[in-house]
């Protein structure tokens, strides 16, 4: 089953390039780990929410962008080899300093529960993170891949969720805080590609029209979902290809 390390962080606007080099470096050690795609996207339209939002989760002050961020593994057991294999390579202390605040990235591990399609080599990316009530987890999977079949009917490339089985609580930001998840609730990590970001904004009217959205219960609480759209700047894949759907389209 597919697994995903997910991540939303806050990087200054000025330092772009040198988190781009920072990010690209890293991915031929996550490539010889087991990772199967990098993918880091920038910030292009996030939106101020009433209750929550990506920018208040990762607490980005004036100056900083959104990055909207993700690992893919084959599954949950190789991941686990590539973190305890990471911590002891000293090629990992070579690493540049990173270029933002990581005390305030948030980030967790989430398993594959609805992945349709496959990633695009050049895409546009809606990233968006729900909480759900544990007791949901199946109503959820079932939301989502009937969204799936209307969200590729209009154009979409890929789309996945995941569900969270590895989400630690931080001390200055956490997905849980992100989403103001309760205790009988878990956190969902998804996205959706799209070839362009022209087709993304042509097709949400028509989404938002389509006769099968209103036989479609969210199974959630939507007020509290956070949600952006990005333009990846790292977009990697391994040189094998996955069955996963990583392979670039």
């Amino acid at each position: 089953m597919t697994y995903i390390e997910g991540f939303i962080l806050a990087v200054p606007e000025d330092r772009k390039a040198d988190f781009i080099a920072h990010a690209s470096a890293a991915f031929p050690l996550f490539e010889e780990f087991g990772v199967t795609r990098h993918v880091e996207c920038w910030e292009d339209h996030v939106e101020d929410g009433k209750i929550t939002d990506m920018r208040r989760a990762v607490k980005a002050k004036p100056g900083e962008k959104v990055v909207f961020s993700w690992l893919e593994y084959p599954s949950k057991t190789v991941r686990d080899g590539a973190y305890e294999k990471m911590m002891s390579d000293p090629r990992m202390a070579d690493m540049p300093e990173m270029p933002f605040d990581g005390q305030r990235m948030i980030y967790g591990g989430f398993e594959a529960i609805s992945d349709i399609g496959i990633g695009h080599a050049d895409p546009y990316v809606s990233g968006s993170v729900f909480a759900v009530p544990t007791a949901n987890k199946a109503a959820f999977t079932e939301f989502t891949k009937k969204m799936a079949e209307v969200f590729k009917d209009h154009g979409a490339l890929r789309l996945m969720d995941a569900w969270g089985v590895d989400v630690p609580v931080g001390k200055v930001t956490d997905f849980q805080g992100a989403v103001q998840a309760k205790e009988d609730e878990t956190v969902s990590f998804g996205w959706i590609e799209w070839p362009s970001k022209a087709v993304n904004d042509e097709a949400w009217p028509k989404i938002m029209e389509d006769p099968r959205m209103a036989e479609i219960t969210m199974p959630a609480d939507g007020a509290r979902m956070i949600f952006g759209g990005f333009t990846p700047v790292v977009n990697l894949f391994a040189k094998v290809s996955s069955a996963s759907g990583a392979s670039p389209a």
